[in-house]
């Protein structure tokens, strides 16, 4: 089940609500998920890949769908993690993050 992790932007102060852990919510909806959050281009590909592997695709991203999201927030974006101590240092750990 995932977890809920506050992240926040330093330079714009913009807080969002990122996860980690198994994505039920990619599960069910595919690549809604990423569409919703903002992702054009990768839910075009993640699309792409449901369609042509016949929802095959869909399953296995549910597994990793929260970490890539939480790595191109965190690394890419500029992110940091905002939460409390405890649930900083689990995202952490699931993430594989150091800091």
């Amino acid at each position: 089940m995932a977890t809920a992790v506050m992240i926040k932007h330093p330079q714009s102060g913009m807080v969002k609500k990122g996860y980690f852990g198994f994505s039920w919510t990619y599960l069910f909806f595919g690549w809604w998920v990423p569409l919703f959050r903002g992702e054009v281009g990768i839910a075009a590909i993640h699309f792409f890949f449901t369609i042509f592997t016949f929802l095959i695709w869909q399953v296995v991203m549910a597994f990793l769908y929260n970490k890539q999201y939480m790595t191109r927030m965190l690394v890419d974006k500029g992110f940091v993690l905002a939460d409390s101590d405890p649930v900083n240092t689990m995202a952490r750990l699931k993430l594989g993050i150091a800091q």
